[in-house]
Order: structure tokens, then sequence, then C-alpha cells
């Protein structure tokens, strides 16, 4: 029993001593470039901000945004499925054709209410 606790002590070390030789190495090599002028600003693209960065943005780019979130979970749960589908059988099969149904109906729904559409 004691000895489990040795090991997630020595882990930690480790872990807090790797964390400090990292942080170490950056303060001895980093240049070390005080921040003035063009440094400070926000931006550091060569265009200067011009107004607020609290700006509307129009909610079809959220939906869309969401619409694309929607496909790459689904893309997401067709790997596992497709390692394991051969021990899973054709119960399996026609769920995750249910499951793409209803992803296709859903993107359907969203190409005729012009979510799709960026202008």
């Amino acid at each position: 029993m004691a000895y489990s606790y040795v090991d997630i002590l020595a882990t930690a070390i480790v872990a807090i001593g790797f964390i400090l030789m990292n942080y170490l190495t950056v303060w001895l090599l980093a240049p070390k470039n005080p921040l003035q002028g063009e440094k400070l600003e926000t931006y550091e693209c060569g265009e200067l901000p011009f107004d607020d960065a609290l700006v509307n943005f129009n909610i079809r780019y959220y939906v869309f945004a969401l619409t694309f979130f929607v496909f790459d979970m689904e893309a997401i749960f067709l790997y596992p499925w497709a390692v394991v589908f051969n021990a899973l059988g054709l119960a399996a099969l026609l769920e995750m054709f249910s499951f793409l149904l209803v992803l296709a109906v859903g993107l359907f729904y969203a190409y005729k209410k012009g979510v799709l559409h960026w202008v």
C-alpha cells in the first residue's frame, strides 16, 4: 500500500522537475527584448486596430459553425463504429443508417433554410 504513494510522489516530483527545467531553459535561452512601440499594439499583423473588438456578427455565422460542429461529431462517431463493424452485426448497421438519415434530414433542413450560404 505504501509503495503506491511512493510512486505517486515520485511521479509528481518528476513532473514538477520537468516543468521547472523548461522554465529555467526558457529563462536562460530566450531573447530578452523589452516590450516597446509596436510590440505593445493589440495585433502584430501590420494593421492598426481601428475599431472596438466587440463587433456584432451576423447570426448565420454562428449557425453555420454549429452545423459544422454537428457534422464533425458525426465523423467522430463513425470511426469507432467502423473499427468494430464486423463484431456488431446487422443491427448496428441499421442503427448507423438511421443515425445518418437523421443527420441527412438535418443537413437538408439547414440547406433549405439557407444556413449554409455565407452571404
